[in-house]
């Protein structure tokens, strides 16, 4: 199989949905995350939705990405073949209950990989005024699929700064990933694929067990950062990027790692790592843009 990289630019149809406040409540309560920002309904101005909330309203594209290209043209046996390689996320203002968001995408890059053809989908979610909500870049990884010409579209893929070679630990959060994280994770986040909640399928494309979801393990990495360093105040958190490298499986621990703290005058760049139970790097690359917020 292959795919040819001239479909970079391959715009998909709009999709629009709603965000309710049971279903930001419920994306909170799959991470743990019992930040007031997200359950105080009393608060002046109300609750507001995680971040990383943004994955599970535009999952519904990626689960029937075939219904949002216009013409065809995509090779779609391709899409059995793929992962979840990498994510950024830029976030233009907090996610609200209430909001009504269209989302307007395109196939941003499609880039050979010695693991087969990286393929990045960007996402932009406007608000009802039009307003940018956030960007989100998704990168697919299809395995063992060739690019059928040289890449297109990687330098216009979101840059971040890179760590400094000697980093290490500033902090370290270990995290019990309970054997139900994976299936409380589907039914709040709605994100479903069962490689993460059937053992018969999992198995039967080659993983040991069901794994936990990556952008899950990412949500609680966010959820330790967020708490952490800034003030617990998730408007601070402006991008998120990562790459993922390693399985988690449920029953086991994850482990946290801030590496490197970056001060400017206006917030923050965090560089951090998520360790799986045997020491691989279920997250790396990863990356966090944390602006001062006033009061």
């Amino acid at each position: 199989m292959q795919i040819d990289p001239a479909l970079v630019g391959t715009r998909l149809k709009e999709y629009c949905c709603e965000l309710g406040w049971r279903r930001s409540m419920n994306y909170a309560a799959a991470v743990q995350d019992h930040n007031p920002w997200y359950f105080d309904d009393q608060r002046a101005g109300g609750i507001i939705a995680p971040p990383m909330q943004a994955v599970s309203l535009t999952w519904p594209i990626f689960e029937r990405f075939h219904e949002f290209l216009p013409g065809g043209g995509f090779p779609l046996e391709t899409m059995r073949t793929q992962v979840h390689y990498t994510e950024h996320l830029v976030f233009h203002r907090p996610l609200k209950p209430g909001d009504a968001l269209t989302i307007q995408g395109c196939i941003a890059a499609i880039v050979p990989h010695k693991a087969g053809t990286h393929v990045v989908t960007r996402l932009d979610a406007f608000d009802a005024a039009g307003t940018p909500v956030f960007t989100e870049h998704n990168g697919g990884m299809l395995r063992g699929v060739a690019c059928s010409a040289a890449g297109k579209g990687q330098q216009d893929l979101p840059s971040i700064p890179p760590a400094s070679p000697d980093a290490s630990v500033i902090w370290q959060a270990q995290i019990p990933i309970d054997p139900l994280a994976p299936f409380i994770y589907d039914g709040c986040a709605n994100i479903y694929f069962p490689i993460h909640t059937s053992v018969r399928f999992a198995r039967s494309v080659g993983l040991p067990n069901i794994i936990l979801q990556g952008t899950a393990t990412l949500a609680l990495a966010a959820r330790e950062i967020v708490n952490r360093e800034a003030g617990a105040d998730p408007r601070g958190l402006k991008r998120l990027s990562c790459r993922f490298s390693a399985m988690v499986l449920p029953g086991e621990e994850i482990m946290v790692q801030l590496n490197e703290r970056r001060p400017d005058p206006g917030g923050r760049d965090l560089f951090f790592t998520v360790l799986n139970a045997t020491g691989g790097r279920a997250i790396s690359h990863g990356y966090a843009r944390i602006k001062d917020v006033q009061a």
